[in-house]
């Protein structure tokens, strides 16, 4: 008994033993995956290799490395880009990196500094002593892109060579991949470097731009090349509010021109349809004194995943007074390796848009892209064409919102108040005539607020006029009515200022100023009228009508006292007159707004 005891005390000492064991393992298993997920890596600056214990990937490296120099001088500043390349595997993303200079003459010395440009993925490690002398990440989140500044120090070697590690995963990772080489002023560069090594073969170019000596110009636009601009026919050469793209074929390839007034980017976008996502997008963006040129891929209505320069050629830009040009050339195939480019044998749909950036990370677009109005062939006849801001659907919408609230709600609230005495017994569908013009304005006016829905359901079970509670029905059907014209006055003088219906101002809306103002002039007349400041029909009380006998010179004064039907008829046709004169000039200003709308 004693000995089998023994036995499992033992059993049971080697189990908690073992746990033990797991357990420690387990905590220097986290530690490790937290130093290196939150890019602390400093004990990696020498081979600049991750310790996750499995070998590096074999693959081609999916990213590309540029800089926007490749001569500098001591304490110049290079902006050093490591973007992912489009991915067979569906694959846009890296979560860890390492980026390093280092001396081209002698990789195992390490070169200058770096200061960051997007501190919540990217943070500064002191390799070798040397404080910033290399960037990391900060988190393990996918990220498609991150862009750091190097400093040139005084004592710079002649050429420096940016060695980085990129990983997409604890066992997919790439080490002490050869990016490119930048001389000192004077100093001829040194060969080409490429990706080397167990992990193919593969260029990294440095991509440089040159910078434009001109505007460009509209001319040629249907002759020479095709075009797009807004305003329509605007020249890009005296006008500085205009957005210009322009395409012509030079070969195998087609030049592309873009400009266009923008804080941070103007881009244009191929596209099958009229809706943004799957477009093969390309982008200027500026860079404090610089503009960077890149092609992209919009997935949706995603922040646009960037690839290889290398697909663009010729590139060269301009900056001048806040307007933004580039120029580019661009084969019309390309390899199909290179993923998410259109060829430019087909017919797309163009997109124009501009918006801000900071530090080279584009926002939203500032307006509703210009869109053009059919597909056109990139590689066909010149062409002049035309586009709009405006989706077909929102001009509908915005169409249909003012002539909802401009032909139903005011017209209507004008009839319900001072005609219904006028229409007592009058029915169309069944209904009294002043209510149905009243209670049309749910169907159409649905569109600019859901309290216009209240107006006709508190009718339909509204209590008689005699009633003792009446007077609640009345404040409240006045109420909710007052409300539903307040809240759609304010909803469609915002609403000519979005994006997608963008109407010109100021004028626009000096025209709905207009409207509002027009209604309130007819309301105030008639109920000035109903309220009896406005006596018409009843002066005839009081006129003197002097007849001239035929036989005598003889005057006799005759008082003509019209009876109460006279009377009503004569104050039935002012409001008439008023109510054809408001109807007219209501009119008026919805045909010139939709006219707007149609020119949009």
């Amino acid at each position: 008994m004693d000995r089998g005891t023994g036995g499992a005390a033992r059993a049971w000492a080697r189990v908690l033993t073992n746990m033990w064991i797991v357990l420690l393992l387990l905590s220097v298993c986290s530690e490790t995956v937290m130093c290196y997920s939150n890019g602390k890596v400093e004990v990696a600056c020498g081979d600049m290799t991750p310790g996750h214990g499995f070998d590096p990937s074999t693959k081609d490296p999916p990213f590309n490395i540029k800089v926007d120099k490749s001569q500098f001088s001591p304490g110049d500043e290079i902006k050093v880009t490591l973007s992912m390349m489009a991915s067979s595997e569906g694959k846009h993303y890296f979560k860890g990196f390492l980026i390093e200079a280092r001396n081209a003459g002698n990789l195992n010395e390490i070169v200058g500094s770096f200061k960051l440009i997007s501190p919540d993925i990217s943070q500064l490690l002191n390799c070798d002593n040397k404080e910033g002398s290399a960037v990391s990440h900060t988190n393990d989140a996918h990220k498609t892109e991150v862009q750091v500044i190097w400093v040139a120090p005084s004592d710079s070697p002649p050429s420096v060579q940016f060695l980085v590690t990129v990983a997409r995963g604890y066992k997919e990772y790439w080490v002490k991949i050869p990016g490119p080489v930048v001389s000192q002023n004077g100093v001829a560069p040194p060969s080409q470097t490429s990706f080397g090594g167990s992990t193919g073969v593969q260029t990294t170019q440095i991509t440089t731009s040159s910078i434009l000596s001109h505007s460009f110009t509209s001319e040629g636009c249907g002759s020479t090349k095709s075009c797009v601009r807004d305003p329509e026919g605007c020249d890009p050469q005296n006008n500085t509010a205009c957005h210009f793209l322009s395409f012509r074929t030079l070969g195998s390839s087609v030049m592309f021109e873009l400009s266009g007034p923008a804080e941070g980017y103007v881009s244009f976008a191929l596209s099958l349809d009229k809706w943004m996502g799957d477009d093969d997008v390309y982008l200027c963006i500026r860079d404090t004194d610089t503009v960077d040129i890149k092609a992209g891929y919009v997935s949706g209505r995603h922040h646009p995943e960037y690839t290889s320069q290398n697909v663009l050629k010729d590139t060269a830009w301009r900056l001048s007074d806040g307007v933004i040009q580039c120029s580019f050339r661009r084969d019309v195939r390309l390899p199909p390796e290179i993923l998410n480019r259109f060829s430019l044998d087909q017919m797309y749909y163009l997109f124009m848009a501009h918006g801000r950036a900071e530090n080279g990370r584009t926002h939203r677009h500032d307006r509703q892209p210009l869109i053009s109005t059919y597909q056109t062939a990139i590689l066909g006849p010149p062409e002049d064409l035309t586009g709009s801001r405006s989706p077909l659907l929102m001009k509908y919408h915005g169409a249909f919102m003012l002539i909802a609230w401009m032909s139903t709600v005011s017209a209507g609230v004008i009839m319900a108040r001072y005609f219904k005495p006028d229409w007592p017994e009058s029915n169309i569908l069944g209904q009294k005539v002043w209510f149905q013009r009243a209670g049309i304005h749910p169907y159409l006016g649905c569109v600019v607020m859901a309290l216009a829905v209240i107006q006709p359901l508190m009718a339909l079970f509204r209590p008689a006029p005699d009633a003792s509670r009446r007077y609640i029905f009345n404040w409240m059907h006045f109420g909710t009515g007052t409300v539903a014209q307040v809240i759609a006055v304010v909803t469609i003088f915002l609403g000519i200022h979005q994006q997608a219906l963008l109407l010109p101002a100021p004028w626009s809306t000096g025209v709905l100023a207009s409207i509002v103002v027009w209604f309130v002039l007819a309301d105030l007349v008639l109920e000035v009228h109903r309220r009896g400041f406005l006596p018409i029909g009843k002066y005839f009380k009081n006129v003197k009508i002097y007849t001239e006998h035929i036989n005598s010179d003889d005057k006799e004064e005759v008082v003509f006292v019209p009876d109460e039907s006279e009377t009503h008829s004569v104050e039935f046709r002012f409001k008439n007159i008023v109510l054809v004169i408001y109807l007219c000039g209501n009119l008026g200003l919805l045909t010139l707004l939709l006219w707007t709308i149609s020119a949009v």
